[in-house]
């Protein structure tokens, strides 16, 4: 009998998952393999939400693999000490994996393709880093002609994404290790790992009551799919307007074909232009996640540089730095978005980049500081998508927002979270405050603080800094920058 290993990486599903499917179909047993690699685990841009939501992940795909007829293999050590001790071991003849882009993975995995029978296969991306380029071979750096090219590359057809898997033969008495019971997630983490969950959340925001249209095409009312809303729901920071798949994708626990292949039947049945336009803007940030793999593929160096703006002279205060790592910065959207993500595990993209841009032109601190919070906290942190964020907030990246571009937190507040739900759930010492306050609760009188149990200074800071300021000085740093 031939054996072969899939190697688990970032893939932790067996539903559309194309490397299990390819050593599936090319040998009569397979080995399900993860390995515990102490240089990831120990990073310093790894955190232990991210870490708990894996294990318990892991244990998620282990039963599911012993309903199938398999069982999960743990090892812990460097990859290709342990792969080839199991190829040695059971005469495995390949070797299948999804292929990563990380500058460490494609280091890793290229020496290992030296020692051992590796096939790399595609999944984590629909169209994979070389495939779309320009008409000369050079890679795009500006997303919308990228987004473009991808449109026009031929999509995967719909056939067999969402059909349960197989079974998985596989031999039986392989020594493995437990799957690590720490760290383990808390109940503030608002996500249940494992691609049985992932199934669900696509469905629950692709599915739901039509409601009526006009003839405008404009909806009459609220009852439409969350898929259908989402090009304004996306950006309500007290309601639950997005995919929420952001974990799921990060570690595979839903394949991006299962996805991208939703979002182009919601597009195709979408009841009118108004939902039409808003499943489109959902690809698009699906495609957003592509082009960052692809700039990071050929761009290696943006994980360490800016891609461009080199001159930028930070300031890089740590009181600054340490105030927006505690929520503690006076700017109650800003406080509240980075409480979100400390004790979720996650934070709206509208809230990231109102964080990212404060930090980064407010208070001048250099955009590698945040990305390594933000890493160091996130569930779907994710090496390409998070420095793609950050360094287009920051103004430094590729396709960035333009320099003089600068988030005013406080309107960004006002029009954002108007009532101020999503401020008050994350700042209980702010729940008292007048929704005429509530985005400066600076502003209020000594006797109204005292009235309302928020005293400035000592419940809640003062603004860590002035933002009219800030904008100005950030405009001549980066004028200098150029």
């Amino acid at each position: 009998m031939t054996t072969s290993i899939w190697w688990i990486r970032r893939d932790l599903r067996l539903a559309d998952n194309q490397a299990l499917n390819t050593a599936r179909s090319e040998s009569d047993q397979v080995v399900p393999v993860f390995i515990l690699d102490d240089r990831l685990l120990q990073s310093q841009y790894v955190g232990t939400k991210r870490i708990a939501f894996l294990y318990a992940g892991l244990r998620r795909l282990d039963e599911n693999l012993c309903k199938n007829g398999g069982y999960l293999v743990v090892r812990r050590g460097e990859p290709i000490a342990e792969l080839s001790r199991l190829v040695h071991e059971y005469q495995v003849e390949a070797i299948f994996a999804e292929m990563d882009f990380s500058p460490f993975a494609r280091r890793r995995d290229l020496e290992i393709s030296r020692d051992l029978p590796v096939r790399w296969i595609n999944g984590a991306v629909i169209h994979p880093p070389g495939s779309i380029t320009k008409a000369d071979g050079t890679p795009y750096t500006v997303f919308t002609p990228f987004l473009k090219a991808w449109k026009a590359s031929p999509s995967p057809a719909e056939h067999s994404f969402h059909k349960a898997a197989g079974k998985i033969n596989t031999p039986p008495g392989i020594d493995t290790l437990p799957i690590p019971e720490k760290p383990a997630l808390t109940d503030s983490v608002p996500f249940t790992p494992g691609e049985a969950e992932a199934r669900h959340r696509l469905d629950d925001f692709i599915s739901g009551s039509r409601n009526s249209w006009n003839d405008q095409g404009r909806i009459e009312g609220n009852d439409l799919q969350p898929v259908y809303r989402y090009a304004l729901g996306r950006n309500e920071l007290a309601n639950d307007g997005t995919s929420f798949l952001s974990p799921y994708l990060r570690f595979g626990m839903i394949s991006i074909r299962q996805v991208v292949s939703a979002a182009h039947r919601v597009i195709r049945e979408a009841p009118g232009a108004s939902a039409r336009q808003s499943a489109e803007v959902w690809l698009n940030e699906l495609v957003w996640r592509e082009f960052y793999y692809h700039i990071l593929h050929h761009f290696p160096h943006v994980r360490e540089d800016n891609f461009r703006m080199k001159g930028i002279m930070w300031q890089n205060r740590e009181s600054d730095y340490s105030a927006w790592c505690a929520g503690q910065t006076g700017y109650p959207i800003v406080d509240a978005a980075m409480r979100q993500m400390h004790s979720s595990g996650w934070m709206h993209n509208r809230s990231r980049m109102i964080v990212a841009s404060f930090l980064t032109k407010d208070l001048l601190v250099d955009w590698r500081w945040g990305e390594k919070h933000f890493m160091q906290h996130l569930l779907d942190g994710d090496p390409a998508s998070n420095n793609g964020g950050w360094q287009w907030t920051a103004g430094t990246g590729t396709d960035a927002a333009p320099y003089f571009r600068i988030f005013n937190p406080l309107s960004q507040s006002k029009k954002f979270d108007p009532a101020g739900v999503y401020i008050r759930k994350w700042l209980p010492e702010l729940a008292n405050v007048p929704n005429e306050f509530i985005h400066e609760p600076s502003l209020m009188s000594e006797e109204l603080q005292a009235r309302v149990g928020c005293k400035i200074g000592s419940d809640y800071p003062p603004p860590v800094v002035d933002h009219h300021m800030a904008r100005e000085r950030a405009l001549l740093a980066y004028r200098q920058g150029k």
